[in-house]
């Protein structure tokens, strides 16, 4: 069967990519509304941009409260903003909270209704075109035609998509990654590492996914503990603005599975980092569904080194997860009562959440046959 892989309009990557996109964002509008947040215009990356613009003869207008994850709130701020600024294109920088919110500003500045009326439905549109410019190597939201949006009202996060959705350009340079912190780092990382590892083991999956998939992930647990011990090196950074790109690809093409489908309402109901609540999950969430495809983490064994061509596929699989949790133990991954979560309050909502993940659809992209008490199982078992 036929299979579909769709990528940004054009990605420049690589030392000075900002540089030397003069023409191609030249060719977007005359004005752009930049979307960032606080930390980012802090440190001076969106200074850095600005200048560019300026020196370019491009105005702009700059958007910097996206503070924390999503919410519609945010959005329905950032439309406001838009339609009173003049402004004819978007550029997204930061990380991928920055460049989710950027998609969906542009959608609804475009779309009737509210973001609500959108689950479920594909996003499409003549959208303001699109510059996404990552700050972190994880969330690969620069390569996705999705975007993930906190409903305040019903506590549940949002899943909009849509091919419209997808950047015009998506300029990534991995000097801009040296400013994360180790936790930032941590977090985005092991994001771009769920991407990789879900989409493999995916329905969804073919044969091009598998390449970029394969990939990421050797790329990740190689260089993923250097660049946390050391934000400063290069090779590093520009490693993991790879993977994260690579990562991006996969999940825009064979979606994701149960880690993502539980992870988003722990963060909406919990506040975690997205990427943090995918690294509490991710080993207890595989190696529920290992049986389900043996020979899948088989194949991301062989690829990290964990195993041989010899070794037999079950062992390897068992590799992999010995590894997994290596990985998780070198970034500090910490569990959800590190982070001050209550058992006794966790299991108050555990229904709602396996509620939400499955009908999030993203369960059901795995090998495995999934329910809903399957997802009870598995939270139970992070206590």
């Amino acid at each position: 069967m036929a299979a579909q892989f769709t990528l940004p309009g054009r990605t420049i990557f690589g030392e000075k990519a900002l540089e030397s996109s003069e023409n191609a964002i030249k060719g977007l509008g005359k004005k752009a509304f930049i979307v960032t947040g606080k930390i980012v215009t802090k440190i001076g990356t969106v200074s850095l941009l600005t200048c560019y613009l300026d020196r370019w003869n491009i105005s702009y207008k700059v958007f910097n409260d996206i503070t924390g994850e999503p919410t519609d709130e945010m959005i329905l701020a950032g439309v406001k903003a838009y339609q009173e600024s003049g402004c004819d294109f978007l550029i997204g920088i930061g990380g991928g909270s920055p460049l989710d919110s950027a998609k969906a500003i542009g959608a609804m500045a475009t779309l009737n209704g509210t973001l609500g009326d959108y689950m479920g439905v594909e996003l499409k549109g003549n959208f303001p075109p699109l510059v996404l410019i990552p700050t972190t190597a994880g969330t690969g939201s620069e390569t996705t035609r999705f975007t993930v949006i906190t409903d305040t009202k019903k506590g549940v996060k949002m899943l909009l998509k849509g091919d419209d959705l997808l950047p015009e350009i998506a300029i990534i340079d991995p000097e801009f990654t040296v400013t994360a912190p180790k936790s930032i780092t941590a977090a985005t990382g092991m994001d771009a590492l769920t991407h990789a590892v879900e989409s493999y083991i995916s329905k969804k999956a073919n044969v091009l996914t598998d390449v970029y998939a394969l990939s990421a992930i050797k790329r990740i647990f190689r260089y993923l503990p250097l660049a946390y011990e050391d934000g400063t090196h290069k090779k590093a950074r520009e490693e993991m603005s790879i993977a994260a790109f690579e990562a991006g690809v996969c999940i825009n093409n064979a979606s994701v599975t149960l880690v993502h489908g539980m992870s988003r309402p722990i963060g909406a109901l919990f506040h975690i980092p997205h990427g943090i609540s995918n690294a509490m999950l991710i080993t207890e969430c595989l190696s529920y569904v290992a049986d389900g495809c043996y020979g899948r983490f088989a194949d991301m064994a062989r690829a990290i080194g964990a195993a041989t061509e010899e070794t037999e596929e079950k062992e390897a699989c068992e590799a992999f997860f010995k590894a997994l949790k290596k990985l998780c133990i070198q970034c500090e991954i910490p569990t959800l009562k590190d982070y001050g979560i209550q058992k006794e309050e966790f299991e108050t909502v555990s229904e709602k959440m396996a509620e939400d993940a499955m009908a999030s659809g993203s369960p059901s992209n795995t090998r495995k046959e999934i329910s809903k008490e399957d997802l009870l199982k598995i939270y139970s078992r992070l206590f």
